[in-house]
């Protein structure tokens, strides 16, 4: 169970589950479940829902746009007779309010080839993934001044849309946000051209070096990102003057929490990393990271056991660092997925307590806390320990 993350009873989160992990047992850092697990037979009849993002928390109404980014000198690390890697990019930024459209949650496309490839035989209707509120706005006009910016980056398998509300409400906070898809490791991502190019990845990664191998090329995708965008004269992106290039944090899920540490330990200006629930596929070497701040966010491994990759990188940790397990918490309780389970009564594995909302609102406080704490130097007693307000976060002694 070392680098699961997850429980026995994974095939319960469905939405969140890797296309098949048969073969890559026990070296996950998504949800496992049977190669013959079939969720069609218990899903519930087609129904269209809606689903609505929590709103954001803080002051600034938050602008989005979508980049198209192309490395010239990488070929893609996956296809390479694709040519050079591409990918795509949601920027959120503070925006200025009753301006822009409603920006869409995911393509048309790309939420088909999600719902899938996470429920086998699925009947549930496209437009609820596709219809879901979201509070960011397209075309936006931007706010005035310079704000840090954190990169985000998705878990296995799963889209940027996933983390959604943690975006949108860091930006509401006063931050610039990169949400990356990293192509052919996710069910799916649409390109301008109309294509959506599909997990080519999945069911490929059998060995800890596999492993370790995605979390380093993200980490490449990352810095190439923040290549793109603090770019002088001539960034990738419009709104770049609202980036503080000295205060850049990264923050992710699943795989893409895991690869914040080769990210910190390759590209100097990325001051502080969140893993929200990746065991750790390239480990915090015993010189450590060079001092940076991490927060590790997890939820209970059965029996009381932890992943290995944590407790052996966590005394290596050489700067402020703290780990925290939300109690009553699985896997996807760190993305926008229980909000569906939730609507579609889609059930979720044993010992699961916490709801969608709830699952949200303290994964935006807590990382909201580090980066506020770690980027703009404000203090934040929520790190001190334990809250009576937040009974189910426990912090790591």
């Amino acid at each position: 169970m070392d680098r699961l993350r997850t429980t026995a009873a994974a095939a319960a989160l469905l939405l969140a589950l890797p296309l098949s992990v048969a073969a890559a047992a026990p070296a996950l850092a998504a949800p496992a479940a049977p190669a013959n697990a079939s969720t069609s037979a218990s899903a519930p009849a087609p129904t269209a829902v809606h689903v609505d993002l929590p709103r954001p928390t803080g002051p600034y109404a938050v602008g989005q746009e979508i980049l198209h980014l192309v490395d010239q000198d990488r070929p893609d690390p996956w296809v390479p007779s694709a040519g050079p890697r591409q990918l795509m990019v949601s920027m959120y930024y503070p925006a200025k309010a009753g301006t822009g459209s409603a920006a869409p949650y995911m393509t048309p496309a790309a939420a088909r080839m999600l719902l899938d490839g996470k429920l086998p035989g699925n009947t549930i209707p496209t437009e609820t993934v596709t219809g879901t509120r979201t509070w960011a706005k397209s075309d936006a006009r931007p706010q005035g001044g310079h704000f840090p910016m954190v990169v985000l980056s998705p878990g296995f398998t799963m889209p940027r849309a996933s983390l959604s509300s943690l975006a949108e409400d860091l930006t509401s906070r006063g931050y610039v946000v990169a949400l990356i898809d990293h192509t052919y490791e996710n069910t799916g991502t649409t390109f301008p051209d109309g294509q959506t190019l599909p997990c080519l990845l999945c069911n490929k990664l059998t060995t800890p070096e596999s492993w370790a191998a995605v979390d380093n090329s993200r980490a490449k995708d990352v810095s190439f990102v923040i290549d793109q965008l603090t770019a002088r004269p001539h960034p990738a992106w419009r709104y770049a003057r609202m980036i503080d290039r000295d205060r850049i944090g990264m923050a992710g899920h699943s795989a893409g929490g895991a690869s914040t540490v080769p990210s910190l330990l390759t590209d100097d200006r990325i001051r502080a990393g969140v893993d929200l629930d990746g065991t750790m596929d390239v480990t915090v070497p015993a010189s450590g990271i060079d001092g940076k701040p991490f927060l590790m966010i997890g939820h209970p491994l059965p029996g009381g056991a932890e992943d290995s990759s944590w407790t052996e990188s966590w005394p290596h940790l050489d700067g402020w660092k703290r780990w925290l397990t939300f109690a009553g918490s699985n896997h996807g309780t760190f993305t926008d997925f229980p909000l569906f389970f939730e609507k579609l009564n889609l059930p979720q594995p044993p010992g699961t307590t916490m709801s969608g909302e709830r699952g949200v609102e303290l994964t935006r406080s807590y990382v909201a806390a580090f980066f506020d704490l770690q980027l703009k130097g404000v203090q934040q007693p929520l790190l001190d320990g334990p809250t009576a307000a937040n009974p189910e976060v426990t912090f790591q002694p």
